[in-house]
């Protein structure tokens, strides 16, 4: 663990993140560019083409950890292919009431009760055309968009095709998410018609945007194998670019005795096999026919290797982030090409 990743760790996890992204934010370019030279593997053997897109290594940042989208040129220079920003929701809303974000040290894991704070989609989308007009970014930019907790569940698919219209010009692909555990009624837009009418949406509203991003939708690890099956048929057929397995677990396997009645999403390695599980599912039901980007536990060169020979196309994490901090990301990209040297055959 390094030194800040240390220091940060005395401090309560909403204050501590605040911090490292106020403190990212901050940097100026010549300290981004010196970051970018040390941390930043840049070879062209990790580039992945996927959506239309090319991304400069597999290795993404999941949405969770910049919300508002304030630091992310920090966040290309220590080395991600792609950053997802969000979830962004249309309207400003605080999110749950505190605590609301709690380490579990002894299981590498968090559990997040959060519920979509947000600045709010004008705030995001005038950050992100700022950033934008600075010049090319050195990776790939996703947005992950979802619905205001007060907004009717029967109103969703009005809601994420506004939010999709909104974010077009400025999200290289676009992420639908509804599967947060911590938004009262979310997961059940993940199913059946719910699913249908919100779908054929988002991918509506793309289609009336000028840039036309792919559209990627963000999946439960708490779902049946039959129920996964369903969704992937589901967003096949509504013309879906990608999938993103998985969001945080309403499980608690793998958490001490001491942690099990918190309440919210879990996240980090007690997540990791779940998520590992799913991936599987999904690679045999797309069957190559669209792209998947797997999230969940991920906090090794070896747990990144494992996704990509099981079907994933690009990799995502967070938790681990927070344990190691961003030397993480340049140890799984070295990882990532001593496997390809030794036979891993590159996605994409």
């Amino acid at each position: 663990m390094s030194l800040s990743v240390a220091l940060l760790a005395r401090l309560p996890p909403e204050v501590a993140h605040a911090v490292a992204l106020e403190t990212a934010a901050r940097l100026p370019d010549a300290a981004l560019r010196l970051i970018a030279r040390r941390q930043a593997v840049r070879d062209p053997r990790l580039e992945v083409r996927a959506f239309g897109l090319t991304f400069p290594s597999p290795i993404g940042l999941a949405a969770g950890y910049d919300k508002d989208a304030l630091a992310v040129r920090a966040l290309f220079a220590f080395g991600f292919g792609h950053v997802e920003v969000g979830t962004v929701t249309r309207a400003p809303q605080r999110g749950n009431d505190g605590p609301r974000l709690t380490r579990v040290r002894s299981a590498r894991a968090l559990v997040n009760r959060l519920g979509f704070p947000s600045a709010g989609v004008d705030v995001v989308v005038g950050r992100l055309r700022r950033l934008r007009a600075r010049g090319p970014l050195p990776g790939v930019l996703g947005v992950n968009i979802g619905k205001n907790r007060d907004v009717p569940l029967d109103r969703a698919p009005d809601e994420y095709a506004a939010l999709t219209l909104a974010v077009a010009d400025v999200a290289d692909y676009v992420a639908v998410n509804v599967s947060s555990p911590n938004t009262e009624g979310l997961r059940s837009l993940q199913t059946g018609a719910a699913l249908r009418a919100l779908l054929g949406a988002v991918v509506s509203a793309r289609a009336a945007s000028r840039t036309r991003p792919p559209v990627l939708v963000k999946l439960s690890p708490d779902l049946t194998e039959a129920d996964l099956a369903a969704l992937v048929d589901e967003a096949l057929a509504a013309g879906v670019d990608g999938l993103i397995a998985t969001n945080t677990t309403l499980s608690r396997e793998g958490l001490p005795a001491a942690a099990q009645g918190l309440v919210g999403g879990l996240s980090g390695a007690p997540l990791a096999r779940r998520s590992l599980e799913v991936l599987r599912q999904l690679a045999r039901r797309v069957d190559g026919r669209v792209p998947i980007v797997s999230v969940g536990g991920v906090a090794t060169a070896e747990d990144a290797v494992e996704r990509l020979r099981s079907g994933a196309t690009l990799v995502q994490l967070y938790t681990a982030l927070v344990y190691r901090g961003p030397v993480l990301v340049r140890d799984l990209s070295l990882g990532i090409l001593d496997a390809y040297a030794s036979g891993l055959r590159a996605p994409g």
